[in-house]
């Protein structure tokens, strides 16, 4: 593993590893590290789950740490309007993925409700995250090579609104640009994610090292939303990359 410094990033600590299983390794034993310390310190412990195909392989490992999951929340950074049952559902995969094992005794605050649109059930949503343990302990997120994280994505309609700090919602609904192929999302919004004690930003492959390397270059957060994470001082941010 290699430091930030060894390859020239400024900004947040950069973390290479050699192989994909041992940055899924280490993620894991650092994010249950993380959750154990504070439900010591606390009583209770949250952890935000990122979606997509990244993520997988390390709940895998994570669910089989030992932490006191009992009192652990988990909730998710996004999730696609559809139902549950779909494999493109991020609360089916840290269903299946993440609350098994020890982890099954860890308790999960979804996003989807009964509401047939994203946007009408903003309000209950947003009701629920406020009532977690927060700060998070940890908010963990993938990023796409566009530059987007959570459903923070370029173009979107709703995005300067989830973008803005000012805003005091925790969660909105977004519309990404190509709306029939993404469908509607609910996100966590900025002031969320950065209602946090550490975040840890998993991403894979040279394309991705390559649109990281432009979100550090640039300033605008609406071009390329991980910005927003990246250029901020107020949070602690780890970047564990693997070819």
């Amino acid at each position: 593993m290699k430091n930030a410094a060894s390859v020239g990033h400024p900004g947040p600590s950069f973390h290479e590893f050699r192989s994909v299983d041992a940055l899924y390794n280490d993620a894991a034993q650092a994010i249950a590290k993380r959750l154990t310390a504070a439900a010591t310190r606390d009583g209770r412990a949250s952890f935000v789950a990122p979606g997509g195909t990244t993520p997988g392989a390390m709940f895998d490992i994570l669910a089989r740490c030992q932490a006191p999951w009992k009192n652990i929340e988990i909730t998710l950074s996004d999730d696609r309007w559809i139902e549950t049952t779909s494999n493109r559902s991020n609360e089916k995969l840290v269903r299946a993925r993440l609350l098994t094992a020890s982890a099954a005794a860890a308790r999960l605050i979804p996003f989807k409700t009964a509401h047939s649109r994203a946007d009408e059930a903003e309000n209950d949503v947003n009701a629920a995250i406020v009532a977690m343990h927060r700060p998070f302990d940890v908010v963990a997120l993938g990023m796409g090579t566009d530059g987007h994280i959570a459903s923070l994505i370029p173009g979107a309609a709703g995005l300067a609104r989830a973008l803005d700090r000012n805003d005091r919602a925790l969660v909105r609904a977004i519309k990404p640009p190509d709306l029939a192929a993404m469908g509607e999302r609910m996100t966590l919004t900025l002031r969320a994610i950065l209602d946090a004690r550490w975040i840890v930003l998993l991403i894979r492959g040279e394309e991705k090292l390559a649109a990281y390397r432009h979100a550090l270059d640039g300033a605008d957060p609406l071009e390329a939303p991980v910005r927003a994470v990246l250029h901020q001082q107020d949070v602690p941010v780890s970047v564990f990359w693997s070819a």
